[in-house]
């Protein structure tokens, strides 16, 4: 179901069939049920209703605003918009907490908000107060006038200075939460720099010329050197091509990282945003500097 039909995922498929609500040939479906070749099945997924936010006052660090954006730098931990499991405490909650108006164009349940971080991911991120705005700056997300760039401890020393990392993204066929590089997926290309290499870890900076879900994270761990401190995609998976880069990007110094030294959290940060303003033209460019956990973590390498 989960795989071939409109269920969102297969723990929604399962309990679809725990609560009755699937049928296979005419008859209530049990989860022991085997499907055979020309057998119906009919389920009815329930219509998603999208949660509302309300205002809350919740800190939050305002790197510029103006009449026509706002540019946060969001802590890790907070979720951008109000989903099932987080209605409060969101990116959203505190933008509204600020008063004044903001643009709907992203949909009433994401007041302001033109683009996402992951919840574990830190650093910079703009809304809109207005819907032309909005549109400007989603035009510019989607020719990359509107940049992002990232900074991310990653497991595994890379002893290539710079390269690209290419691989189709989509959902990953055994878990529909995390995505993955796949067959089928569509195109996604992530640029990287090395900053600086400790133990067995590696400082990079990462690019963005397509803006895929959960992309740096994904590219990262297909390429053998996943962002330290992911629980979801700590693995080495197959399927980046390395472009641009010279073979030799195995861990050195001896064996690679264990779990147990690994952070709370991603090690990753939206460090720099650069971007035209809507209304003026503007060229604008903002840096954050990542967080104590980030730093604290990468100076304990030494």
């Amino acid at each position: 179901m989960a795989e071939n039909a409109a269920a969102p995922s297969r723990s929604a498929a399962a309990r679809l069939i725990k609560d009755g609500k699937v049928r296979l040939n005419g008859q209530t479906a049990h989860a022991s049920d085997r499907v055979a070749r020309g057998d119906i099945v009919e389920f009815i997924v329930p219509e998603a209703h999208p949660a509302r936010a309300t205002a809350e006052a919740l800190p939050l660090r305002l790197v510029y605003q103006d009449a026509d954006l706002v540019v946060v730098d969001k802590p890790a931990g907070m979720v951008v918009h109000p989903a099932p499991g987080h209605h409060s405490g969101t990116l959203v909650n505190a933008l509204l907490g600020l008063g004044g108006s903001w643009s709907a164009a992203g949909g009433e349940e994401r007041p302001g908000i033109v683009h996402r971080l992951d919840k574990g991911t830190s650093g910079l991120i703009v809304a809109a107060r207005n819907d032309t705005a909005h549109r400007a700056l989603a035009a510019q997300l989607s020719d990359r006038t509107l940049s992002r760039t990232y900074i991310a401890i990653v497991r595994g020393v890379i002893k290539t200075r710079a390269g690209e990392l290419e691989g189709p993204i989509g959902r990953d066929p055994r878990e529909r939460k995390r995505m993955a590089v796949v067959k089928g997926g569509r195109f996604a290309r992530t640029r990287y720099e090395v900053v600086e290499r400790k133990r067995a870890y590696t400082l990079v900076r990462c690019d963005l010329d397509t803006g895929r879900t959960h992309q740096i994270r994904v590219h990262l761990s297909a390429f053998g050197h996943p962002v330290a401190g992911d629980p979801d995609y700590g693995g080495r998976p197959r399927g980046v091509r390395r472009e641009q880069a010279s073979p030799g990007t195995t861990p050195q110094g001896g064996s690679p990282p264990s779990d147990q030294d690994e952070p709370s959290r991603p090690m990753l940060h939206a460090w720099r945003l650069r971007l035209q303003h809507p209304r003026t033209g503007k060229e604008m460019s903002f840096e954050a500097p990542p967080p104590a956990d980030f730093d604290d973590f990468w100076s304990s390498l030494e």
